[in-house]
């Protein structure tokens, strides 16, 4: 075997090892910090052995089922963010940029008010409506004249600031949908084993199917010329690829809002690490993903220390920085 491959292999290896390791001791991490101390012993008993004490009743019901939901949350939209980006060939591309984050939060919060009594179940089918919605309009302006990262990159926040405001307008002048103005922001705190069940399905199929179209997603990045070349039915992958952003981003967006910027930073990241192919670039970034949310997490408890932050704070935090050297980026390279 080729010496550049074993080295590559290995460092694929190491990077699935760390990243594993790191995201365990960051759940472990998310399951002690709080307003309550409780020592790493008495979280792991927690787990395995169930007494009653309170501190068992705040692991269980409170912190472990938040720490899952940074884990799913984080994964669903750093892979519809890799997604995004291979179907549009777009570097700016994810559920932030591309107005679907926006388009579920405008849809969700117009249900809190004109349909209060709703399910939190049925929340989701909204959220995948909006999703759809935002990414459409979005991709018809930015695609309008051929797609540019500038373009796309314009296009995107004046959707996503339009569809916004009409958020935002609901909130102030309607008294149901102050509630979610907390969850506007991206929030994971406070969600319980409901909410678990509400997003886990969705995640387990966008995630598997997002698996196993990913050597269809690595080869249609390679041209759709050379791709229908190669059998591929490019229409069709992309349809299912535009499927998948909406039900990982719209199942994220029901449950916890619309946490930004992870579909952005996360794809790059690990094409730094792993490569292009599209085979590692999916299951990395959904473990790469899970691992800043659950930090970005831990991290945004200690901002109004002791009262709560919205993790969504943190992740606009690290990642308008990122956008802005990202644009930058990719105006050099067009001029």
């Amino acid at each position: 075997m080729n010496e550049t491959v074993v080295r590559y292999t290995m460092k694929v290896y190491a990077t699935a090892i760390i990243g594993t390791i790191l995201l365990i001791l960051g759940v472990a991490l998310s399951i002690s910090v709080g307003t309550a101390d409780i020592n790493t012993a008495t979280v792991f008993k927690s787990i395995f052995q169930w007494d009653q004490s309170k501190e068992q009743v705040i692991v269980r019901t409170l912190r472990l089922p938040r720490a899952v939901i940074g884990v799913l949350v984080g994964a669903n939209l750093a892979v519809a963010g890799a997604l995004m980006q291979a179907i549009t060939k777009n570097s700016l591309a994810s559920p932030q940029v591309f107005g679907v984050n926006a388009g579920a939060s405008l849809i969700v919060v117009s249900s809190f008010v004109f349909f209060p009594s709703l399910s939190s179940a049925s929340l989701v089918y909204f959220a995948f409506i909006g999703a759809a919605l935002g990414g459409i309009v979005v991709y018809s302006f930015a695609s309008e004249g051929g797609m540019t990262h500038v373009k796309l990159a314009l296009a995107g926040m004046a959707v996503h600031f339009f569809l916004s405001s009409l958020t935002q307008g609901m909130i102030i002048f309607n008294e149901q949908a102050k509630d979610a103005l907390y969850w506007l922001v991206g929030a994971i705190g406070g969600k319980g084993w409901a909410h678990v069940n509400l997003i886990l399905p969705w995640s387990l199929a966008g995630l598997i199917l997002a698996i196993l179209f990913s050597r269809s997603i690595s080869i249609l990045v390679l041209g759709e010329s050379i791709a229908q070349g190669l059998g591929q039915k490019v229409h069709r992958i992309r349809m299912i690829a535009g499927v998948l952003v909406i039900i990982l981003a719209g199942s994220s967006v029901a449950v916890a809002g619309p946490v930004g910027f992870v579909g952005l930073i996360i794809p790059h990241i690990v094409r730094k690490l792993v490569g292009g192919d599209y085979r590692r670039i999916i299951p990395f970034s959904a473990l790469f993903g899970a691992l800043l949310l659950v930090y970005a997490d831990i991290l945004s408890r200690f901002i109004a220390y002791p009262f709560e932050s919205p993790v969504g704070i943190v992740t606009a935090m690290i990642g308008a920085p990122f956008f802005l050297y990202l644009a930058k980026q990719g105006r050099k390279v067009k001029q």
